[in-house]
């Protein structure tokens, strides 16, 4: 049966948790540009909802006061009336229009310094809005510019592992490649473990007599519940 120390299989754990690590810093660094970049179209959107809204309510301004315009000009021309009205009935008739008409230009009055005072507080809030776009973008750029600038380390430093467990890689036995290329094929660096105590030290299962027996003997041994390879701690 082939041998393997545990020496080696410790460095090449250690060797499969770097890459491991490195390579998920590497993936992260797009999906954190993809976040802020999603952060900041939704942002985007905010602003131009935001303008839209302060047109829609000026807009709704506007025509209040043109409703309150005409209004005034009914009630003009019905005083003008007044003078001109051919009997007691139709001055009184005349009078009641009047007083309606006062009455709903107050309340159109009331509305349009309502939508006027709201078309302020919009203003501010898309200047707020504005305000967060900018500081998204700059927040955007400055993630941008951290994974660039990281990217290229990383990748360096993946390549300098990659030869090393290359190298490493050459000393495994024969006959043993295999087991030990399904094993990180299937589970990466979470198919190695340390056996510590008679204890798997990646699911907890109890090894056997005779797995801790093959250990010290530097014999391959593969946890039986979560099938990591086994290997005994530096002492």
């Amino acid at each position: 049966m082939s041998t393997i120390t545990a020496a080696a299989l410790r460095e090449l754990h250690r060797l499969h948790s770097q890459l491991a690590d490195l390579r998920g810093r590497l993936e992260r660094g797009p999906k954190q540009v993809a976040g802020h970049e999603a952060s900041v179209a939704q942002l985007t959107q905010a602003v131009a909802a935001a303008h839209d809204t302060v047109k829609q309510t000026r807009m709704a301004a506007d025509r209040k006061q043109l409703d309150v315009k005409e209004s005034e000009q009914k009630i003009n021309t019905w005083r003008s009336q007044l003078n001109t009205a051919s009997s007691n009935k139709e001055y009184k008739a005349l009078e009641e229009q009047i007083a309606a008409g006062e009455m709903a230009s107050s309340v159109l009055e009331d509305e349009t310094l309502e939508l006027l005072t709201r078309v302020d507080d919009l203003v501010a809030a898309a200047a707020k809005a504005e305000e967060n776009l900018k500081a998204g973008q700059a927040e955007l750029e400055k993630v941008r510019a951290h994974v660039e600038a990281t990217s290229e380390t990383l990748r360096s430093e993946i390549a300098r592992l990659e030869a090393d467990l290359t190298e490493a890689e050459k000393a495994l036995p024969g006959e043993f490649l295999s087991d030990y290329r399904r094993v990180v094929r299937n589970m990466g660096a979470e198919g190695m473990a340390p056996a510590e105590d008679g204890t798997c030290q990646s699911c907890g299962q109890q090894l056997t007599i005779n797995m801790q027996a093959d250990l010290t003997l530097n014999k391959p041994v593969f946890c039986k519940s979560c099938g990591c390879l086994l290997y005994l701690p530096e002492e």
